[in-house]
């Protein structure tokens, strides 16, 4: 062992012993009577993972020099088979922390709003949730397997402060006229490809009613509402920091303007190699709609109606087309046909309507157009016969 080797690791039990000091000592300490508890929104960002915002627990005790933020919010992308762990539904985040002050520091730089939001919690209540906050932080309670919907940084954050309470107190109010689907459309209104891909991934489960409290601004808004015994839970409401609006600069290459192009020039072109090809890739990924909807323990991606438009069978539409065999092209061809429109009909009524609307007209379109052609074929054919 080399002097180099014995100085990283009494660097690395120093490191160690700093950790385990650091837990013994705030599980042991107590909360002074100005300790504050209070809620954390963060707004929208710009990224994929941060759409929705985020929700963190800060504990505040000046007396104890103590400012932390609890985040639920964290994963490790070293996960091996992160993205199949992802798509599974089996994959664990974790409780981290951070000083306030490089909590704030960040999302200020993100240019995202943070709201704060003090509860009246008793000092006993402070304590409980502090402890149990730091126990879980060296236990297996760090971990938990994300959801969208059902377990995320806000779900847990209401989870800690509801057990706190004794009661459900933050929950959604009844009755709920809203589904989870349309609760998520203004955040992906101007990522037109985000909205387009959760729309077509996510299943039967988001237009369930929203019972679920699971976005950090809703959780905002329903905290403003929420009593203990009649008072009001939150007693002190704070805008730490308000972002600074930045004018929304439009793209054709981020509208529907580019996918409605692209599937009109498909269909004006009307040739048997490029419809061929479209349908192709329209059948692999029902394919993987299919695939995912078996394979996933995510409950948002289960019945996937999805799968009438972007169905398997056209890959046996397809099959036909290049056997040649006019009936089953026809037969076939029918059979999607009716997908299609038992697809509109359930879709009517629902907010995802416009948005797929492009995708079905152009599958009738090419569908309907080679099944004509087929009958057109057979009817000359028997008529040569005759």
């Amino acid at each position: 062992m080399t002097f180099l080797d014995i100085n990283i690791m009494h660097k690395n039990l120093f490191l160690l012993f700093l950790i385990i000091t650091s837990f013994s000592f705030s599980q042991n300490s107590k909360l002074t009577s100005s300790s504050k508890v209070s809620i954390l929104t963060c707004g929208t960002g710009n990224e994929s993972y941060s759409l929705y915002g985020h929700t963190g627990i800060r504990i505040k005790d000046i007396s104890s020099g103590i400012d932390i933020v609890y985040n639920y919010g964290a994963f490790d992308f070293q996960t091996p088979n992160f993205m199949l762990k992802f798509v599974k539904g089996d994959l664990q985040y974790f409780v981290t922390t951070n000083q306030y002050a490089d909590f704030e520091y960040g999302y200020r730089y993100e240019n995202r709003s943070i709201y704060e939001q003090e509860l009246g919690l008793t000092l006993e209540q402070k304590q409980l949730l502090y402890q149990q906050l730091n126990g879980s932080l060296f236990s297996e309670d760090r971990y938990y397997t994300y959801k969208f919907i059902d377990r995320n940084c806000t779900t847990m954050v209401i989870d800690k402060i509801n057990s706190i309470l004794g009661s459900k107190i933050i929950t959604t109010k009844k009755p709920v006229t809203i589904s989870y689907r349309e609760i998520l459309f203004p955040y992906v209104e101007n990522h037109y490809f985000q909205k387009l891909g959760i729309n077509i991934i996510f299943g039967n489960k988001v237009d369930n009613a929203a019972e679920t409290l699971f976005l950090p601004l809703e959780l905002h808004r329903t905290l403003k509402e929420s009593k203990v015994d009649l008072k009001p839970l939150v007693t002190k409401e704070t805008t730490v920091y308000e972002a600074k609006i930045v004018p929304y600069q439009s793209s054709v290459l981020n509208s529907a303007y580019i996918v409605i192009s692209i599937l009109v020039l498909i269909v004006l072109a009307n040739n048997k190699h490029i419809t061929s090809t479209y349908l192709t890739i329209a059948g692999l990924m029902g394919v993987f709609l299919t695939l995912v909807g078996l394979y996933s323990f995510h409950e948002e991606v289960l019945w996937n109606y999805n799968v009438f438009l972007f169905n398997p069978l056209l890959l046996l539409f397809v099959f036909t087309l290049y056997k040649r065999n006019t009936q089953w092209i026809i037969n076939v061809g029918k059979i999607n046909l009716v997908c299609l429109v038992a697809y509109l009909l359930f879709l009517l009524n629902k907010v995802d309507l416009m948005l797929l609307l492009p995708f079905i007209a152009a599958h009738f379109i090419m569908i309907t157009r080679i099944i004509m052609k087929c009958k057109s074929k057979n009817k000359v054919e028997n008529t040569i016969v005759l």
